[in-house]
C-alpha cells in the first residue's frame, strides 16, 4: 500500500497537514488546500452547525440540553463550543472563517463552572488550555489566561485540574494539555520569561518520566499510554506527548530529547507492516459526525500523526 497516496486521499483537514509535513510541498501547495477547510468536509460541516449565538450546542463545555445524570453511561458530549472550537482550530480553519464569533462568544457563552464568562477561562487546566489557545487563534484577549498557568504551577512542575480539589501532584493529562496552552502562547506572542520558564517545567516534569514511567516505580503511569485513539481529545498516551514535543523542538530549535526513546519506540512499535496506525478505544460521547473509522481500523489521523513524529524523530 502506498501510504502516502492513502493519506493524500482525505478531507481537506487532514491532507493538507500530509502535503506540509510529509510530503514537503511548498506553501503554495498546502495553503491552498488548507483554504479549502473553510468551505468544504468536515471544517465546512462543522461552521453549519454553529448557533446564532456565537456557540455550539447551545453551551461551553457541555451542549445546553445535557443530562448530567447520563455521563456515566453515555460518556461526554463533544459538540459543545468548546470541542468544536478545538477541533476546527487543528483542522486549520482559518479564524477568519469565524469571524465575530470572539465577540459573540463573550457576550453570550458563559461556563457551566459557576457562569463564569467565557474568555475569562475557569478553574479547569486543560479548560483553559483550550481557551487560551482557542482565544488566541480567534482574536480574544486572553493574556490573563496565560498567566493564570503560570501561578497555578504546582510544585513538581506540572498542573493538575483537580487542584481546586486539594491536589497537589501533577497529572500527565492535565500537563499536556497546560504545556499545549502555553506552547500556542508562546508560539503566537513570542511569550514571556514567566511562560516560557513554565513550559520548560512542565516538559521536564514529563520528560523526567521518559513521558510514560511513575518516577516512584518506574511503572507506566497509565495502561493506555501506547494506545492510540483520534480524536486525541484530553486523553493522554505517548503519541499526543511526542506531537507536542516535536511542535514545541520546531519553535525553540531544539533536538529531541534522548529521554523520549523509549516512548518513541512504543509509536513505532503500533505501526502496522503496511506503515499505518489503527484506531484504538475511543471514548464514548456524542459528537456532530464521526471523522475517523472505528476502532481496529487504519487510522487516517493516527497515521499522520505518528509517521511524522518519527520522521521528526528520525532524522534528527
Amino acid at each position: 500500500m502506498d501510504v502516502l497516496a492513502w493519506l493524500c486521499d482525505a478531507d481537506p483537514a487532514l491532507r493538507w497537514q500530509v502535503e506540509r509535513d510529509l510530503l514537503g510541498e511548498p506553501p503554495p501547495v498546502w495553503e491552498a488546500t488548507r483554504a479549502r477547510v473553510a468551505a468544504e468536509g468536515f471544517g465546512a460541516r462543522l461552521r453549519e452547525k454553529q448557533d446564532p449565538d456565537g456557540q455550539w450546542a447551545g453551551g461551553a463545555f457541555f451542549p445546553a440540553d445535557f443530562d448530567f445524570a447520563s455521563m456515566k453511561t453515555a460518556g461526554q458530549p463533544w459538540t459543545a463550543t468548546t470541542w468544536v472550537l478545538n477541533d476546527l482550530r487543528e483542522w486549520g480553519l482559518d479564524a477568519a472563517a469565524l469571524r465575530g464569533t470572539a465577540e459573540l462568544l463573550a457576550e453570550n457563552s458563559r461556563w457551566e463552572y459557576e457562569n463564569l464568562p467565557y474568555w475569562d477561562g475557569e478553574v479547569d487546566c486543560c479548560i483553559n488550555a483550550w481557551t487560551l489557545m482557542n482565544g488566541r487563534w480567534l482574536g480574544a484577549d486572553v493574556a490573563g489566561i496565560a498567566g493564570w498557568f503560570v501561578e497555578h504551577r504546582l510544585p513538581d512542575g506540572g498542573w493538575n485540574c483537580e487542584w481546586v480539589e486539594g491536589s497537589t501532584r501533577s497529572s500527565v493529562h492535565s500537563t499536556l494539555n497546560s504545556l499545549k496552552g502555553l506552547l500556542a502562547w508562546d508560539t503566537a506572542t513570542g511569550g514571556s520569561p514567566a511562560t516560557r520558564s513554565a513550559r520548560r517545567a512542565g516538559e521536564e516534569y514529563l520528560l523526567e518520566r521518559g513521558l510514560f514511567r511513575r518516577l516512584s516505580t518506574g511503572e507506566p503511569v497509565l495502561p493506555e499510554v501506547g494506545s492510540f485513539s483520534y480524536p486525541f481529545r484530553w486523553q493522554y498516551n505517548v503519541l499526543n506527548a511526542a506531537e507536542y514535543f516535536r511542535l514545541a523542538s520546531l519553535l525553540d530549535g531544539t533536538r529531541p530529547d534522548p529521554r523520549m526513546a523509549e516512548a518513541i519506540e512504543l509509536i513505532r512499535a503500533a505501526r502496522q507492516p503496511d506503515g499505518t496506525w489503527l484506531q484504538g478505544r475511543r471514548l464514548p460521547g456524542r459528537v456532530w459526525f464521526e471523522v475517523d473509522v472505528p476502532e481496529g481500523e487504519p487510522s487516517k489521523w493516527l497515521t499522520l500523526s505518528g509517521t511524522r513524529v518519527l520522521a521528526w524523530w528520525d532524522g534528527s
